[in-house]
């Protein structure tokens, strides 16, 4: 099966948040009365206005030209004392559930970390399953001296450097992304996103 990456373009918004919403199986979790994460869709749709990066918002793509993945950054930085060190975020990573495990979702990883080399970013820190990002080069944070926002490591909280050493200045900091994340702070609002999509 021939995948082509490309850039997400304007007319692909909708679809992908359809995908994101069917890749991270949103509807089930509503019918069991479940909020909170994952909640993607929106996540995807709010990125797009606020801290998403859309040079590094990336589609993949079936010769007959249907999107089945989608793969998004975003801003983020890493703090110490007067120090504050721009890096991005990843994520969500979606893949319609039909077409996964077939290597889809690592075709996305490298072209977005390929893409973030050439457009000089240094690196990349983001929340994830650590059984399965370390393939493409992330470690534990902590193996940067990096916490989370509150102060705390594990094994889900990854890291990778894209520029050798460019978190050593960095070294006992912590680690801010987009209130985005905060499910508490959005959950009224991505109910009323969500049901665009149970009532259209």
């Amino acid at each position: 099966m021939e995948i082509n990456i490309r850039p997400e373009e304007e007319k692909d918004y909708r679809r992908v948040e359809e995908i994101t919403r069917a890749a991270f199986g949103y509807s089930d979790r509503i019918k069991r009365g479940q909020i909170g994460r994952p909640y993607e869709h929106w996540m995807v749709h709010e990125l797009r206005r606020r801290d998403g990066i859309m040079a590094l918002s990336l589609v993949a793509v079936l010769e007959d030209g249907t999107i089945v993945g989608h793969i998004i950054c975003s801003n983020a930085v890493v703090k110490k004392e007067n120090q504050s060190l721009p890096v991005l975020n990843f994520g969500p990573l979606s893949v319609l559930p039909e077409y996964q495990r077939i290597g889809i979702g690592g075709a996305l990883i490298h072209a977005m970390t390929g893409r973030a080399k050439r457009l000089d970013y240094g690196a990349i820190l983001f929340f994830g399953r650590p059984e399965y990002y370390p393939q493409f080069g992330f470690r534990e944070a902590e193996v940067y001296g990096i916490a989370d926002a509150e102060g705390y490591n594990y094994p889900a909280f990854m890291a990778m450097e894209l520029k050798e050493g460019y978190l050593k200045e960095v070294c006992g900091g912590r680690y801010f992304e987009s209130d985005i994340y905060n499910d508490e702070l959005n959950r009224e609002t991505v109910r009323a996103f969500d049901r665009e999509f149970t009532n259209g």
